[in-house]
């Protein structure tokens, strides 16, 4: 672990726990331009830990602290993320720069941190989600490359029964079930298809266009049945 402190970062609410993680992606070039940005007050940015595609990591922001990572955003009724959050950036360039796998050292070196972070914090594998979650409106990371299943079957993040075959898409059942599992925004018309791309980008990852199918539909069964 390599200390390399940024200065963007704040105080946490008071009474506040922290108990909630958010993986991201950095959407740059390289690790060493993500953390040139996250360091650099004029961006107003900020993780607490950044991981290299080499398991390189650096921790960047106390956990103690606020960090700036989640922006407007909303997980389980709660619209503080960042207030409760601990934000982890994994060096990937991202959709729009050359989106590709995360490499296994990378995710090696996550597993490692997760699990100490979970086990400190006391926080249940299911308060562990991507930045899409929290933010579908606005954001794509992790992306559907990135490997919850593995992550789950390590306690490290929260998995359903894979559903066997469709269910019949119900747009009202749908947007009870996302509500109850955490997702925000899902009262909103406008939302709705960003909300759906994000949860396929988690658990569905094969087709990620916003679109209630019946495949869809028997995942959100399935957290539905499932879900804590």
């Amino acid at each position: 672990m390599i200390d390399r402190r940024s200065p963007n970062h704040g105080r946490r609410p008071d009474g506040v726990p922290v108990d909630l993680v958010v993986l991201h992606y950095t959407g740059m070039a390289t690790a060493e331009a993500a953390l040139a940005r996250l360091c650099d007050p004029a961006a107003r940015v900020s993780a607490h830990y950044l991981i290299g595609e080499d398991g390189e990591t650096w921790r960047l922001v106390e956990e103690a602290r606020r960090a700036w990572h989640a922006g407007v955003a909303s997980w389980a009724g709660e619209a503080d993320v960042n207030g409760r959050s601990i934000g982890i950036e994994l060096a990937n360039p991202g959709h729009e720069c050359g989106y590709r796998p995360f490499p296994e050292a990378q995710i090696l070196a996550l597993e490692g941190l997760l699990a100490g972070i979970l086990e400190r914090r006391r926080i249940d594998p299911a308060r562990v989600v991507g930045h899409s979650d929290v933010a579908p409106l606005r954001k794509q990371d992790p992306g559907e490359l990135f490997p919850w299943r593995r992550l789950a079957a390590r306690g490290l993040a929260w998995w359903p029964p894979d559903p066997s075959g469709t269910a019949q898409p119900d747009e009202g059942r749908a947007r009870a079930a996302l509500g109850r599992f955490g997702y925000g925004f899902v009262d909103q018309p406008a939302a709705f298809a960003a909300v759906l791309t994000a949860f396929q980008r988690r658990f569905r990852p094969s087709l990620c266009d916003g679109t209630l199918d019946g495949e869809t539909m028997a995942w959100i069964a399935a957290i539905e049945r499932e879900s804590v």
